[in-house]
């Protein structure tokens, strides 16, 4: 069990609750402190816990209202997808007249990517891939590219009500890590992973490989190491936090070459241009701190990460990553 209080501007975590009340105990000798009990908001963020089912679950209804109301969508209509995976944003949709430069003078694009990507880091790891893509053409935004901030604002409004929870799956730490499919315009690669506790996200992140990959293969093994060192540090975290020391952590990969290469030390003529940094990975695997398994694309949860998808999977996968409706 987990225990959450808030103190004046503060939050204390502890397995029980008498080790925080000894805390308090101890720290109101040297300070005046203000009990504010069991923590229920923190940074525009609502907290609730369901004691019988072991839940806690994590809402941004409130903020999400907040920008809806900022822009002037809070009576947009909702949609089900937070970009349309049929429209691809590239820079030819930038202005290139004076009359296009002109439209989008004093539209508020850089503003609303800023309040997107706090909704996106705090519970909303199902907008992450689009706040990305959107995110690109901050310094010269076409009409194209704010009709896709548009879009978002409009997913937001109908998922606003969506929890992302903990608990519901008694599982240890675990992660996946994906590529996209298809190379951008500068033919960088997107990375993307997502790590999971107990039937919820704790990190997720979308990012451009700063190398230009020569095959898919090469891709997801740079994808495995980015994800393989966040899993270090997320392992380190956990373990200083809880006094524990967590198994082998679980990294699903949707590549069964790029898996056999951080398992195979022989030379392969293919991939000897690859920096030595990237098989950084080979050796955690070695030593046991991360255990890679092969995954379906189909049920690659990371996918969400890399590329806009369907109806259906945006929703199985917000699923997977732990938002719920309550």
């Amino acid at each position: 069990m987990v225990v959450l209080v808030h103190v004046d501007d503060c939050s204390l975590v502890a397995t029980a609750l008498p080790l925080i009340k000894n805390f308090k105990i101890q720290i109101a000798k040297h300070v005046e402190i203000t009990d504010l009990g069991e923590i229920h908001w923190i940074l525009s963020i609502e907290v609730r816990r369901i004691r019988e089912r072991h839940l806690i679950l994590l809402l941004q209804c409130s903020y999400i209202d907040s920008i809806l109301r900022c822009y002037g969508f809070d009576d947009c209509k909702p949609v089900s997808l937070p970009m349309d995976p049929n429209n691809r944003l590239s820079s030819a949709q930038s202005p290139s007249t004076t009359e296009e430069f002109a439209r989008m003078r004093n539209v508020p694009y850089h503003e609303a990517v800023g309040s997107f990507m706090y909704a996106s880091l705090g519970t909303h790891p199902d907008i992450t891939y689009a706040v990305q893509a959107i995110s690109r053409f901050s310094t010269k935004p076409g009409l194209a590219h704010w009709d896709a901030i548009k879009r978002i604002f409009r997913y937001l409004k109908g998922s606003k009500d969506l929890w992302l929870s903990y608990g519901e799956d008694k599982r240890e730490l675990m992660g996946y890590a994906d590529v996209d499919g298809s190379m951008s315009e500068d033919r960088h690669a997107l990375s993307g992973y997502a790590f999971l506790i107990h039937g919820g996200a704790v990190s997720w992140s979308t990012k451009w490989q700063e190398i230009i990959s020569l095959s898919t293969t090469e891709s997801e093994y740079v994808a495995a190491t980015y994800a393989a060192k966040e899993a270090l540090w997320l392992c380190s975290l956990i373990s200083q936090l809880f006094d524990i020391t967590l198994d082998s952590t679980t990294l699903f990969l949707d590549n069964q070459s790029a898996i056999a290469l951080t398992k195979d030390h022989q030379f392969h003529a293919r991939m000897k241009h690859i920096d030595i940094r990237f098989h950084f990975i080979r050796w955690i695997v070695k030593n046991r701190s991360l255990h890679l398994i092969y995954c379906p694309t189909n049920d690659m949860v990371a996918d969400a990460f890399t590329k806009a998808l369907p109806s259906p999977k945006v929703k199985h996968f917000a699923r997977e990553l732990g938002l719920v409706s309550v």
